[in-house]
């Protein structure tokens, strides 16, 4: 029998070898798993695995151009490991500080309904259902809990223009835990059955609780090729100062979409008659402008006229500082909504108010009274881009520096990070951002303040309230123009 055994060589290393192949192939698999479960479950500010708030429906963000490879990996990446060690040490000024506009006491008034009560940590979380994301600042650190996506880039600016005011005055915000929406209407009313609960987000109403902030344009919106507010707003009156006032063209001026179920624009629609209404109305396809590169929409070059209109959209717009900042008389469509600004401006002297239910006229009305009084009218326009001035980046982080110091005096819990929440930071911003949006991020970059913020005006909300009543009554006048 042992002449016909065959023989076998056996390496005594290869059955072992298999083994560690066949753990590391296997712990690689769990690995790479557990890596597609974390990505799969991040929630980001670009808008990966977050849905549109249901509130104000939009499509769906897509990222076809990115393999499931890819986008772990830079979730991952941009998540968890972007965010390293920072300095929150107060820097000393060496400048003495300006006193704050006087707009700035509508921070009391947006805070008084939480004066008494404090808002409590009961209250953010019944406010959560609003939100579409919770900024929680501890020790000069930001976090960011994600519940919808924002449309465009509008997370990221707006959490890029905290995490400059961080850097603008480091060591001296406080710890803070608060509530934004980042889409437009306001949404807790102001009614005996609804209690105050606060939430951030662009504009208000006076019938609503939501509390006003700086919106994300102020650095910038690379979706429309519009720049940060410094480089907007010098363009701007570079372009105003091209043209005398008798030079520009004697008619009112409106360029927008007027697709935003507003109705207001599509009233103004029917006010496209330089002759008849005295008003020349452009519609705007941003869908062509961007394949043009944007050629036809460059703000600087859309203050040839002595008038500008300016109509809200779906809800606030955007543009309203862009038009005030032209140096043109703005003729305001009474507005329903307010930002942090506006209600500052002064119905005569920064502008010319349009009644809403009687557009067409209306707007003639004023180019007409304007046209025969151009020294008074030349004034207007003057004064509301003095005002616009003014409004620099600076006082805009002063404003966004009082507004949070001033919330976060009414919390009666201590803010403690979310355990879902991420880190956000410079870095992982720019992680984060495509080539264009890196190119605007680095343009609203800031550094530390030599000067310490501007003096915030003494609580008078009887003063605010006297000045809500004169506003309207000018407003409701028969008599508007003089």
């Amino acid at each position: 029998m042992g002449l016909f055994t065959r023989k076998t060589n056996r390496n005594p290393s290869s059955v072992p070898l298999f083994g560690v192949l066949l753990i590391v192939l296997l712990l690689t698999g769990i690995f790479l798993f557990e890596v597609d479960n974390l990505a799969t479950q991040t929630k980001t500010i670009v808008g990966y695995n977050l849905k549109p708030t249901p509130w104000h429906e939009f499509p769906a963000k897509k990222f076809n151009n990115e393999t499931k490879i890819a986008r772990a990996s830079k979730i991952i990446q941009c998540s968890y490991f972007s965010c390293g060690r920072s300095r929150n040490e107060p820097i000393p000024f060496t400048n003495q500080a300006d006193n704050c506009p006087t707009f700035f006491r509508w921070i009391h008034h947006d805070l008084d309904p939480w004066s008494v009560t404090r808002i409590s940590y009961a209250d953010l979380m019944e406010v959560k259902k609003f939100a579409s994301f919770r900024v929680v600042i501890i020790g000069g650190k930001l976090y960011v809990e994600y519940y919808y996506d924002c449309v465009q880039s509008r997370a990221m600016f707006t959490i890029w223009g905290l995490l400059q005011l961080l850097k603008r005055y480091p060591g001296r915000i406080p710890d803070v835990d608060l509530m934004f929406d980042c889409m437009d209407k306001p949404l807790i009313q102001k009614d005996a059955s609804t209690k105050p609960l606060p939430i951030f987000r662009y504009c208000t109403t006076p019938d609503h609780y939501d509390i006003p902030f700086p919106d994300w344009s102020f650095w910038g919106w690379p979706e429309i090729n519009i720049g940060p507010w410094e480089e907007e707003f010098q363009s701007i009156k570079r372009g105003s100062q091209q043209q005398s006032w008798k030079k520009k063209h004697p008619y009112a001026y409106w360029k927008g979409n007027p697709d935003v179920f507003s109705p207001a624009r599509e009233a103004l629609l029917m006010c496209n008659d330089t002759k008849q209404w005295g008003a020349l109305i452009m519609r705007q396809n941003w869908t062509q402008e961007q394949l043009d590169g944007f050629k036809q929409s460059k703000l600087s070059n859309q203050c040839n006229h002595r008038y500008k209109i300016y109509a809200e959209g779906y809800a606030w717009s955007v543009s309203l500082k862009y038009i005030l900042s032209c140096g043109c008389v703005p003729l305001i469509i009474n507005p329903k909504y307010d930002d942090f600004f506006s209600r500052g401006l002064f119905p005569k002297k920064d502008y010319l108010p349009i009644s809403p239910d009687n557009i067409c006229p209306s707007v003639k009305t004023a180019v007409e009274w304007g046209n025969k009084h151009p020294a008074k009218a030349e004034a207007i326009g003057k004064s509301v881009q003095d005002f616009m001035e003014r409004l620099n980046i600076d006082r805009i982080y002063d404003y966004m520096y009082h507004l949070i110091v001033e919330y976060a005096k009414l919390l009666d819990f201590k803010p403690n990070r979310p355990l879902s929440a991420l880190e956000e930071c410079i870095e992982s911003l720019y992680c984060f951002a495509d080539g264009n949006q890196t190119k605007f991020l680095a343009r609203s970059a800031t550094l530390p303040s030599q000067s310490p913020p501007c003096n915030l005006p003494q609580q008078a909300n009887s003063q605010v309230d006297k000045l809500i009543e004169e506003k309207r009554k000018i407003i409701n006048s028969t008599q508007l123009l003089m």
